[in-house]
């Protein structure tokens, strides 16, 4: 029988957003060490970006095809985590992260890899990337309205932990100012109550709380908008359960299709 080999891994995760810390596998990176560069290296991506794409539909999938060729050639010299994780910090600004490194034994190195691919790559728990399918398909069709209209980057998030405690979750995707006696900040955030109404109704929980904050700090009254799915089934009790209790703590409610006449609104409140 021949001699298992212990090999070392690590994973690369696409991370688009650092606050929601949601990732995607894309790498697998694999080496064996203590061979003084005679022994296994490789790396494998996945061929399928699908998932990358529901999570960032503006992702440059060419990039990362990319990233997998400069990767395999840097893989022999590159044995040290440490320098690693530096190149993908130094190159990507945390968009690529890198999992703990990891421990297997295999007899064949090339397939256990490939199983190793398989396994983290491809294969996922169907619910979750249900759940950021819905969200990321509703936030895509606002970055596109907003980007159709010529005024994406004049939209900025709101980070909650910017406002309440270091570590707050909650993103407002884009907000903008609108000047007055008073000034107006509009806010929107992409919400799906497709696999369940958790989110919708925590943050109708939490809003009433952060709403005095924002109104505080931003010096304006904030107002929020969560875009939410065209094709939700309203007749479902929970549905209507979190729809009203959002509408009761003053946050609007707007369906995808709406974006496009939302996004002419915005544009045309921002060039007043």
């Amino acid at each position: 029988m021949t001699d298992k080999r212990k090999l070392e891994f690590f994973l690369l995760r696409y991370v688009p957003d650092a606050v929601k810390n949601e990732f995607v596998n894309i790498g697998v990176v694999m080496v064996e060490p203590g061979s003084n560069g005679s022994g296994f290296a490789d790396v494998r991506f996945t061929k399928d970006w699908r998932r990358v794409k529901c999570m960032d539909p503006q992702v440059d999938v060419e990039m990362l095809e990319a990233l997998e060729q400069e990767l395999r050639r840097d893989v022999v010299e590159l044995k040290d985590w440490a320098t690693w994780s530096k190149k993908m910090e130094d190159s990507f600004s945390n968009v690529i992260q890198l999992s703990p490194v990891n421990t297997c034994w295999a007899e064949d190195p090339a397939v256990e890899i490939g199983l190793t691919a398989t396994r983290y790559l491809e294969e996922s728990r169907a619910g979750v990337v249900r759940e950021l399918s819905a969200r990321q398909k509703i936030l895509g069709k606002m970055r596109d309205a907003f980007k159709q209209e010529g005024i994406l980057d004049l939209l900025l998030p709101v980070h909650l932990a910017d406002y309440t405690k270091i570590g707050d979750p909650v993103t407002f995707e884009f907000a903008y100012r609108v000047k007055g006696d008073i000034d107006e900040i509009k806010m929107f955030h992409a919400l799906s109550l497709k696999a369940n109404v958790t989110d919708a109704v925590m943050l109708a929980s939490r809003y009433p709380k952060v709403l005095p904050i924002l109104r505080k700090k931003m010096d304006g009254m904030p107002f929020l908008t969560a875009v939410i799915d065209d094709d939700l089934e309203r007749g479902r009790a929970e549905v209507g359960f979190a729809l009203d209790m959002m509408k009761e703590e003053g946050i609007s409610i707007a369906v995808a299709a709406d974006m496009p006449e939302i996004a002419e609104r915005v544009r045309r409140e921002l060039r007043a």
